[in-house]
């Protein structure tokens, strides 16, 4: 028997504190807010509660996005939560998201105030409230919903699955490590099969849902998450390269990347976004100092 299967689970599960991990400091099989804080509240009607992971990301792109396009009315204000510290278990921001995961909005602009969380959801929610990077004919809509949920679906094996065992566990197991490999390898010829015959997710435009699949597999090409193009052999997937790389030199794609980051270069960072003007006028604090080989995610 090898070293891998040498653990018999026992007949109830209980919580083991001295399971290790980097996020064993937080975890926890219990929902629900650990300690009382109120979340913070600037001047624009979206709210935005959320860190520069893949799935927060998403969000600050779209908003960016959409600034571009000439929505002022987009303008919104980016406030940091620290998963490792355990932001996410404040009372303010469970009110918010039930699930204590980021990112998270709110949109005051209506009588009654409108609480949003899970990427997608947000995308979906901000692409119809403005019109935008969403197809109106139903073909192509279908389309682009196709891909936006096909993410929400199969990042989770790249994330919680691939990135968890091969860049946080305390050890290195064989066993999972092939496992999430052989999927996430699986995913990435899926991705570049549909992009040798489009030149975005849903088609012929840009959308959201070329906007919720870049954050994880752009930046997984990209050699940007868990340090894993090699040992993945990313260079052979030529078509989701160049999808990648063509959504890389879009400014509001590098503006989005930049928000609520607090790792990576001090010029790849804004710990807090309220105005435009803000990119321009970037300032360090005692979190902001420079940690390239870190990451949340």
């Amino acid at each position: 028997m090898s070293e891998n299967n040498c653990y018999q689970p026992p007949r109830i599960w209980v919580p083991d504190e001295g399971s290790g991990g980097r996020f064993s400091g937080i975890n926890r099989p219990e929902a629900g807010a650990r300690h009382e804080k109120t979340l913070p509240v600037g001047d624009h009607p979206f709210q935005l509660y959320s860190l520069a992971t893949p799935n927060g990301v998403k969000v600050t792109i779209m908003f960016e996005e959409l600034l571009a396009l000439g929505h002022a009315e987009a303008e919104y204000d980016a406030w940091p939560i620290n998963i490792l510290e355990g932001d996410q278990f404040s009372s303010g921001f469970v009110a918010v998201n039930p699930n204590s995961k980021i990112p998270a909005l709110t949109d005051n602009s209506r009588d009654e105030p409108v609480r949003l969380f899970e990427s997608g959801s947000i995308l979906l929610y901000l692409a119809e409230r403005f019109g935008e990077l969403l197809p109106r004919e139903l073909s192509a809509r279908t389309e682009t919903l196709n891909w936006l949920f096909w993410q929400m679906g199969s990042a989770p094996f790249l994330g919680g699955g691939f990135g968890h065992f091969y860049a946080y566990a305390p050890e290195p197991m064989k066993y999972p490590i092939d496992r999430f490999t052989m999927e996430v390898k699986r995913q990435l010829d899926v991705l570049d099969q549909h992009l040798a015959e489009n030149r975005y997710m849903g088609g012929d435009d840009y959308s959201i849902a070329d906007i919720a699949n870049w954050p994880w597999y752009g930046a997984l090409v990209l050699g940007r998450l868990y340090d894993a193009a090699e040992f993945l052999q990313v260079s052979e997937y030529h078509h989701l390269l160049r999808w990648a790389e063509d959504i890389d030199q879009r400014p509001a794609v590098q503006r989005g990347r930049m928000v609520n980051r607090f790792w990576g270069e001090a010029k790849e960072q804004l710990h807090e976004r309220h105005d435009a003007s803000d990119f321009e006028c970037r300032t360090q604090d005692k979190r902001g100092e420079d940690n390239s080989t870190g990451d949340y995610v």
